[in-house]
């Protein structure tokens, strides 16, 4: 049960009833929301002002008329018109006591909703060069991207997750010169590495086994044929290794696209061209010089350019480079033609924080390749400062000189991990303090929350212990007497509980994965105060050994609790312990 939406379609009603003139995209644009002051009620909508334009009428005139109508409504004690034509409404007990029902029916459902109405999100996250282990600045974009599939997996979308293998271009090179020096040393030369190479011992393995393949005959054979070879064995090696480290983090992609399957004669990039001259996306022309740099992509030549300032970028951008070769813009727009030819409309990338000026461009691309018949949202994550006890954490490093997520991991955990990543939104850098994450305290924001859903086991502990005769299974707790829960403090954590549906909306919506853990955290927050209001007021406790059936009603309530961070954490990718060491 999502009070925010039965609410709102009340008010739609009303107005369609009240104002027959008023059409559907305007009804569409009211918003049925928790006021900013809960002192002023438990919703406020907008609706008045929303249609007062269009009707020619004052929105107060417009407010006080909806606020007669739901006067009329038993589930409203009160309404009140409020400023300029914001309708404040306080409900009735009876409503919170069918939020509790509803959870308790829905369980793993509560919240789930039908947004997406099942259509194709393609989510590509991390889709880190395979030149090496996953470092720490890969771990945010991975997290976020996780969990954000998740969330509208949640919400009804059919949710593919995409790694792109940048395994196209000089990096790769450089990859295969470096794993074929470790190859001589497997063979027991004495190496050294260049500058510009890649320095890490996780190569050493590959060296190993390409020595247990070849022996020494790829010594014998041209440069590029044994090149070509140490090439295909290293990235097959480096997937794999970035695939275990996601792993740890319980991150598993549905697809891994590989760049290289674009190029190539008569290849996707050739074929995307040829598609964009015959509709006149790209031309023969000259880029201005920008202002105040000169940036690697410039050439003062004329060039192959595609179109993007028709579809909101800046500037339009070569597709090939003086050399003949293609830009990686060129691969990026026969990527994304891929995925909309495979069924893709909607399509969500999630970039670091260097790749904040290829948002335009990308969704530029992808509007024109799918004919404007495509969306493209580019969520940037920003960077994530390691600290320790407020001071910049140096951690081992075991990679060459990168901090790895296996070395996170390790350090604090895969629940820690995710949890403080979303802690934030993703446009926002970040301290991740080592010393925080590992503390039992309140301030560490996933033991607070994951020690609020261990708390509800305790509760129903306490339980079994005085009420040893009380029927405590899923069955009873249906049937308790729900009428019970009256106090104020029992209804705000009803109140709290019966934003979950609503929350997951918003989130789903906004592609804000953030909100979320925000959420869990402001539930527990709830939970833990009536806890310890109970401490001094036994008349809130939740175990009363003198009233088994109001015992009963609330721990109906614990387990409401318990089922809503349940529901949270596995958006998140977080465990739900039911007790703590």
């Amino acid at each position: 049960m999502d009070v925010f939406a039965l609410f709102a379609a009340r008010v739609s009603n009303a107005l369609s009833v009240l104002y027959p003139e008023v059409g559907a995209d305007l009804l569409a644009r009211i918003v049925v929301e928790p006021p900013r002051d809960s002192a002023h009620g438990d919703l406020s909508t907008n609706a008045a002002m929303v249609v007062a334009k269009p009707l020619g009428k004052n929105p107060r005139e417009i407010a006080t008329t909806l606020a007669e109508h739901f006067g009329k409504d038993p589930d409203v004690t009160a309404v009140e018109v409020a400023g300029p034509g914001f309708i404040n409404f306080r409900l009735a007990t009876p409503i919170w006591h069918q939020v509790l029902r509803s959870i308790a029916q829905q369980g793993d459902d509560y919240g789930r909703s039908t947004l997406g109405q099942g259509e194709a999100v393609n989510i590509e996250y991390v889709s880190a060069n395979p030149t090496g282990p996953m470092h720490v600045g890969h771990t945010r974009g991975a997290v976020f991207g996780d969990t954000l599939a998740a969330l509208m997996a949640y919400s009804g979308y059919e949710v593919a997750r995409e790694y792109y293998i940048n395994d196209a271009g000089s990096q790769i090179d450089t990859l295969a010169r470096s794993t074929f020096l470790r190859y001589r040393e497997a063979l027991g030369e004495t190496i050294e590495i260049p500058p510009g190479f890649y320095p890490g011992d996780y190569l050493i393995p590959v060296g190993q086994a390409l020595k247990e393949e070849f022996g020494t005959s790829l010594l014998d054979k041209p440069e590029p044929e044994a090149l070509a070879l140490v090439k295909d064995r290293v990235l097959a090696a480096m997937l794999e290794l970035i695939k275990a480290d996601l792993a740890k983090l319980n991150i598993h992609h549905d697809v891994f696209f590989s760049e290289r399957t674009l190029h190539g004669q008569g290849g996707a990039i050739d074929t995307t061209l040829d598609w964009l001259r015959q509709e006149g996306m790209i031309y023969e022309g000259r880029l201005e010089p920008p202002k105040g740099k000169t940036p690697d992509e410039w050439e003062d030549r004329e060039q192959t350019l595609f179109r993007a300032t028709d579809y909101g970028d800046d500037v339009d951008r070569p597709l090939i480079k003086s050399d003949g070769s293609y830009t990686y813009f060129a691969a990026d727009i026969a990527y994304h033609r891929n995925k909309f030819l495979r069924g893709f409309k909607h399509m969500i990338n999630v970039l670091g924080a260097d790749h904040s000026g290829y948002v335009k461009r990308l969704q530029a691309a992808t509007k024109a390749v799918s004919l404007n018949a495509a969306d493209m949202d580019v969520r940037i994550c920003q960077l994530v400062r390691l600290m320790k006890n407020g001071e910049p954490f140096k951690m081992s490093k075991r990679s060459g000189d990168l901090v790895t997520l296996a070395d996170v991991v390790d350090e604090v955990g895969a629940d820690a991990t995710r949890f403080m990543l979303l802690f934030r939104r993703n446009d926002a850098a970040m301290d991740f303090d080592f010393a925080l994450v590992k503390e039992q305290t309140r301030d560490n924001p996933v033991f607070y929350v994951q020690y609020a859903h261990a708390r509800a086991y305790s509760i129903f502990k306490t339980a079994n212990r005085d009420l040893p005769a009380l029927d405590l299974s899923p069955e009873a707790l249906a049937k308790a007497e729900i009428e019970l829960i009256q106090t104020p403090e029992e209804l705000d954590l009803v109140r709290v509980l019966a934003a979950w549906p609503r929350t997951v909306t918003a989130a789903a919506v906004a592609h804000e994965p953030h909100r979320i853990a925000f959420y869990v955290h402001d539930l527990a927050g709830a939970f833990h105060s009536f806890w310890a209001k109970g401490k001094d007021d036994v008349s809130l406790r939740f175990v009363n050994a003198d009233d088994p059936k109001l015992t009963l009603a609330r721990l109906a309530l614990v387990d409401a609790v318990r089922q809503v961070l349940v529901n949270g954490l596995a958006i998140l990718g977080v465990s739900a312990p039911t007790e703590l060491s």
